[in-house]
């Protein structure tokens, strides 16, 4: 270790007393505290010297470090307009790290990160779903996403049909990727601790396992379906304004019950349906 370790409540508190920093609740902000933390997601992640990493919202830098320590190239975009003058100090002599300021949402990630890269951060919890389907949808060159969200998101990600948590997000995020949940994380690992327990989510990035016609299509007909999860599929995309007809026809010619509802549906009769509602 060529620089003091971040992840550890005593240089925590002297790094936020000296820059006057608190936890900001509007972004979601929780500083990790726990060095093997740290190692367990730079391990789920798989980083090797040379790795492009992507990270959001770097905080002090305690995660940045476990990465750039393992030898990755990290690009890291943060919102809170108070940090990069942390992070200058934090990181200081670290020749891998460079720093954007902004949103994710709103930078240009392709250009950003224009080779294969990874996805490694701890997402604030406020807006997760939306940098999730963002990174996913985009289709950019990234080849794994690692991410520590809440636990009841995580198993929503992974979740299968037929439960009660599968979702929309559930097939948005299975439709590009196979995701996993690597480990949980503890409230006694941050500073200050949230009020429920982490998760950290290993998603390995591929192209869809089935052919989709339209996937933009394919992901409105999927967010339709979901939109009133206890009606029935002709009831949910009539309400979300297909012709009923049209909708009758479709799930005839797909082979799908439409007194089924969306939660019960896997992502390849998902992709049936749509493809036969587009037609």
């Amino acid at each position: 270790m060529l620089h003091p370790l971040i992840a550890d409540i005593s240089a925590t508190r002297h790094i936020l007393k000296k820059f006057k920093l608190r936890a900001v609740k509007g972004l979601g902000q929780n500083f990790l505290i726990d060095a093997e933390v740290v190692r367990d997601i730079v391990d789920a992640a798989e980083i090797v010297s040379g790795d492009e990493v992507l990270e959001i919202g770097p905080g002090i830098g305690t995660l940045t470090q476990g990465l750039l320590e393992a030898g990755a190239h990290v690009t890291a975009v943060e919102l809170d307009k108070k940090l990069p003058a942390v992070l200058s100090e934090t990181l200081e002599g670290y020749e891998n790290f460079r720093l954007i300021e902004g949103d994710i949402l709103k930078v240009d990630i392709g250009e950003l990160m224009p080779r294969p890269f990874k996805v490694v951060a701890n997402l604030p919890y406020y807006i997760t779903t939306q940098i999730l389907l963002t990174l996913l949808e985009k289709k950019l060159p990234v080849t794994k996403v690692v991410t520590m969200v809440q636990k009841e998101v995580a198993e929503r990600m992974t979740a299968v049909p037929g439960s009660k948590i599968y979702g929309a997000l559930s097939v948005a995020v299975q439709f590009r990727s196979e995701p996993k949940i690597s480990f949980e994380v503890s409230p006694k690992s941050f500073l200050p601790p949230p009020e429920v327990t982490s998760a950290v989510v290993v998603c390995d990035v591929r192209k869809p396992p089935f052919e989709v016609v339209d996937e933009d299509f394919y992901i409105k007909v999927v967010r339709a379906s979901f939109a009133q999860r206890r009606k029935t599929l002709i009831n949910s995309l009539t309400g979300a304004g297909f012709p009923k007809e049209k909708i009758i026809t479709a799930l005839e010619t797909s082979g799908i019950e439409g007194t089924r509802r969306a939660e019960t549906l896997s992502l390849e009769e998902f992709a049936r349906l749509s493809a036969a509602l587009k037609k």
